[in-house]
C-alpha cells in the first residue's frame, strides 16, 4: 500500500455542495496515478481513499453521461 503526505493538500469539492460543507466528497490533485477522495464532513481527520486515476476518470465520465439512475 502506498502512503501519501496529505498535510499540504488543497482539497476541492463540487460547487453544488451545501453551504455547511456537507453532502459531498472532496478530491485532491497532483498525485500521479491516484485521486485521493474523502467525505467533506469528515475534514482533515477523516479517512481518505485512493482511487486510480483511470477508475476516477471512468466514474466521472459515467456521471457526466447520466449512466447512473435511481433504483
Amino acid at each position: 500500500m502506498r502512503e501519501f503526505d496529505l498535510s499540504t493538500v488543497k482539497w476541492r469539492k463540487s460547487s453544488h455542495s451545501d453551504d455547511n460543507g456537507g453532502n459531498c466528497v472532496e478530491v485532491a490533485e497532483d498525485f500521479p496515478g491516484v485521486v485521493p477522495v474523502r467525505d467533506s464532513k469528515a475534514g482533515d481527520g477523516g479517512p481518505v481513499i485512493g482511487v486510480s486515476a483511470s477508475a476516477w476518470s471512468a466514474f466521472i465520465g459515467a456521471v457526466k453521461n447520466a449512466r447512473f439512475t435511481d433504483a
